[in-house]
């Protein structure tokens, strides 16, 4: 799974980078955990829609849910099953997002019995998109809640060692086709693989991050000198 990540790029950055026009409104963030507003980039609406940003909450409520509590059960999404679980699959089909990130945390279990934290990121620390899901929610009172959920699929051989999953890195050449809605579930389904081994590194950090109360630079100092990945 992936229960937390970070998002410490400049907002100027990530409107270039997502093709984007307006700019987000963010600060950095340290220790992103669920029930928050996290960035993500989706497709507009109208006849040639643009990218926007949008800060739906993580921990997606389907459409039918009578309750939004459901939500603190699907921040994630598995790969494998999208297309059939019937919490995901209509968001699947039509409403796709990226997930504005620059690194995500996991924690290997240790010899004492406790878990180690990491900050798992790309070699050059440059921000990534994570594949995404969002719903919209309409409480009885009209009220809309939008929510998000982010996809993992199975660890490749550098995060293994730590976790046995992972969230699905997606490759820029493949944002738009992931953002399109007449894009094809089936073909979009090739997408959703572990990322390059060679193109992640990890950096075992200090438990300050364990605590969501946390979301400061200090969450990301180094619990040990080295790397692992």
């Amino acid at each position: 799974m992936c229960g937390r990540f970070t998002l410490r790029t400049p907002a100027t950055d990530l409107a270039e980078i997502f093709a984007v026009d307006a700019r987000p409104n963010l600060a950095a963030r340290y220790n992103i955990a669920p029930s928050q507003d996290i960035l993500v980039v989706r497709a507009g609406s109208g006849p040639s829609p643009a990218r926007e940003f949008a800060m739906p909450r993580w921990g997606l409520v389907p459409h039918w849910a009578k309750d939004p509590a459901i939500g603190s059960r699907m921040i994630n999404a598995r790969a494998e099953s999208l297309a059939e679980k019937p919490s995901f699959r209509d968001a699947y089909r039509r409403r796709r997002c990226l997930v504005a990130a620059d690194g995500f945390y996991e924690w290997r279990k240790a010899p004492d019995g406790g878990k180690q934290p990491y900050h798992i990121r790309l070699a050059d620390d440059a921000p990534f998109a994570i594949a995404g899901l969002w719903e919209s929610w309409r409480a009885a009172d009209g009220e809309t809640l939008e929510t998000c959920a982010l996809i993992t699929t199975e660890a490749n051989r550098a995060v293994a060692p730590i976790h046995h999953r992972m969230p699905v890195i997606l490759p820029p050449a493949a944002y738009q086709y992931w953002l399109d809605p007449q894009s094809s579930p089936d073909a979009l389904g090739e997408l959703l693989r572990p990322y390059a081994d060679d193109d992640l590194v990890a950096l075992a950090v200090a438990s300050r991050v364990n605590s969501a109360r946390h979301d400061d630079a200090a969450c990301l100092e180094a619990a040990v000198g080295e790397l692992l990945l």
